[in-house]
């Protein structure tokens, strides 16, 4: 299999050899393992945001230009055909920003790669262990070309979950329809040419839309290479493809190096808190000097903040006005953390958005360092009675440094479901999930997660 992927004449040759002739064998055991945190985390990701308004009008809306209604749709009674399923299973598992971090390129893997398997998995069963051996597959495409094209893609306005997503959609759909690596070549030249997504639309509904709308493409994407339709021959690195066009001096040489042995998916970080992963260390800043320095919002005259350059431009957002809004704002976050002493879904809706309106958030001052890791941070609460407080996280909870333990990740999934009234059987879903490799029927585990 290596010589296969290295023989490769270019990146575009060997990821598509990649995805096309990876085997479960090849797949070492904590490269497995990572995959099932992963697709605990995002089930549950994906039942919190089950019921959002989003989500409800993109089932009414698809619905009415369904096919057969094969697949189920997380957390809802609702059953679509599998490219819409994978489009509203995605939105949902991504609309609160409480998913998975891939830290090197702030891609969100999991959420545009789980929902077309998923979909497809009731429409056409297979086994646990295939739907797992995509899931891999698809990750670890996803990364790669999102390292090859960071950090001016994202820094640029694209959003990189939604833009790169689709390969990664295309990808795990391929590895499921049995594309060689010609066909896996022509389904990642139509995931290129659907590739969308700005980072502008963050907080707002139309980021979900790109998202959903990546795991819909390039599910669609692998079909039709299945049929035969193709595109050029480098689709990705190409004098026109997809690494000059969407990149600036592009790294091709992430697309291949060390694959097979280096994988970039398992280097994935989950949330403790629905919030953009660069405020997770600012968050845990706060809720130490909230529990250990008894410091309250209304003690604070102003605050600093050094991060790395994606905490100013992601989250210098004093005047927010929705929840979806919150996740992105610093303002907001560390007003509501100093309040509450918590940082949970409860403290980024358009209530908690209200309050602090009405409440007041603080002053904040942002200080860019270059060379800062995202999971790192220090605030500083410049306090009314003329203290200053200093905190520095080097490594925030959920970090890959710092990351989230198995149980944690189940108890993750069990609030969340619990949090939308889901009535169906956790354990038996957390079960399910890390015995995927061992069941006959990978649909049996998203069925286990359908609403009543």
């Amino acid at each position: 299999m290596e010589t296969q992927w290295a023989a490769a004449r270019s990146g575009d040759g060997a990821l598509c050899a990649f995805a096309a002739s990876l085997r479960w064998e090849d797949i070492p055991d904590r490269v497995r393992h990572e995959a099932k945190r992963s697709l605990m985390n995002i089930f549950a990701t994906a039942l919190a945001g089950s019921r959002e308004p989003a989500v409800d009008i993109m089932v009414e809306t698809t619905a009415a230009y369904s096919g057969p209604a094969t697949s189920t749709v997380i957390g809802r009674s609702e059953r679509l055909d599998a490219p819409s399923a994978a489009c509203v299973n995605a939105m949902a598992a991504n609309i609160f920003d409480f998913d998975d971090t891939h830290e090197a390129t702030i891609i969100h893997p999991a959420s545009v790669v789980f929902a077309p398997i998923f979909a497809r998995a009731e429409a056409h069963p297979f086994a646990g262990i295939d739907a797992l051996r995509a899931f891999v597959i698809g990750g670890e495409v996803l990364c790669r070309i999102g390292l090859a094209v960071s950090p001016y893609h994202y820094s640029h306005g694209w959003h990189i979950t939604s833009t790169c997503g689709a390969f990664g959609a295309a990808a795990a759909s391929g590895a499921l329809f049995g594309l060689d690596a010609a066909q896996m070549n022509g389904a990642f030249a139509t995931a290129a040419a659907q590739s969308s997504g700005l980072v502008d639309t963050l907080g707002t509904m139309a980021k979900s839309a790109s998202v959903g709308g990546a795991a819909r493409n390039g599910l669609i994407a692998a079909d039709l290479a299945s049929r035969g339709f193709s595109g050029p021959a480098q689709p990705l690195t190409g004098a026109r493809g997809y690494l000059a066009v969407y990149g600036d001096k592009a790294d091709a040489a992430a697309l291949s190096d060390d694959l097979g042995h280096r994988w970039e998916i398992a280097d994935n970080a989950y949330k403790p808190y629905p919030v953009g992963v660069v405020l997770n260390p600012v968050l845990d800043a706060c809720l130490e000097l909230y529990l250990e320095e008894e410091v309250r919002a209304g003690d604070v005259a102003s605050v600093d903040l050094i991060g790395h350059p994606l905490l100013q431009q992601r989250t210098d957002r004093p005047d927010i006005a929705t929840g979806r809004e919150a996740q992105v704002s610093a303002q907001h976050a560390i007003a509501m953390v100093l309040t509450h002493g918590r940082a949970g879904l409860a403290e980024f809706t358009d209530a908690a958005v209200a309050e602090t309106a009405a409440t007041g958030r603080p002053e904040v001052r942002f200080r860019d360092e270059a060379g800062r890791d995202v999971a790192s941070a220090v605030i500083t609460l410049h306090l009314k009675d003329g203290r200053s407080l200093t905190r520095e996280v080097q490594a925030a909870r959920g970090s890959k440094t710092n990351p989230l333990t198995d149980s944690e990740l189940e108890a993750k999934l069990a609030t969340l479901a619990e949090g939308v009234g889901f009535t169906g059987e956790v354990e038996a879903l957390i079960e399910a999930i890390w015995t995927l490799d061992d069941a006959p029927d990978a649909g049996e585990v998203v069925r286990l997660a359908a609403g009543g």
